[in-house]
């Protein structure tokens, strides 16, 4: 199976946060920009591993920014890395200028997915080949971040996370 690059999963989508979306105060509810997130990670990982996939976990989200009512809301979402059948997704979220055309970013998030085949059962994907500095940070930095949750899950101990405790070291 051949290596693949972060760009050939890149998924972007824009949509616009209306008022039935939006809170109290006329900003985007959380959750709604979780499953935005979520099914543009999704698409990400399945045009990576061109298989069904599903969302393992949510790792990391931080709401940065508030997004208003009337926003353009941009989500990217691109594989970091591919372990055997998971997969890290990152994506980021930026509001648009409708005026100006300048982004802000204004969240991010990394979710994991598994590849899977008819039954449920897990199958093996690509590996991914970072070109740029960024994609190579995320890409360093998702084994650190599988050993911790491994560690927190208990189905690793912490003497065995060896990209960890070079941190430490």
């Amino acid at each position: 199976m051949e290596a693949k690059t972060p760009k050939e999963s890149l998924t972007i989508l824009t949509d616009m946060v209306l008022p039935g979306e939006t809170n109290s105060l006329h900003n985007l509810f959380g959750g709604e920009l979780l499953a935005r997130m979520d099914r543009a990670c999704s698409i990400a990982a399945q045009r990576h591993s061109k298989k069904i996939v599903v969302t393992a976990s949510v790792n990391h989200v931080a709401f940065n920014k508030a997004v208003p009512v009337g926003s353009v809301v941009i989500v990217e979402a691109k594989v970091s890395r591919a372990f055997n059948s998971s997969m890290e997704v990152y994506a980021d979220v930026w509001t648009e200028d409708q005026e100006t055309g300048e982004k802000t970013k204004v969240n991010e998030g990394i979710y994991t997915f598994v590849a899977v085949d008819l039954t449920g059962s897990p199958v093996k994907v690509p590996m991914i080949k970072p070109e740029t500095d960024l994609e190579i940070e995320r890409y360093n930095g998702a084994l650190r971040r599988k050993q911790l949750s491994l560690i927190l899950s208990g189905r690793m101990k912490p003497e065995e996370a060896d990209e960890l405790k070079a941190l430490f070291s």
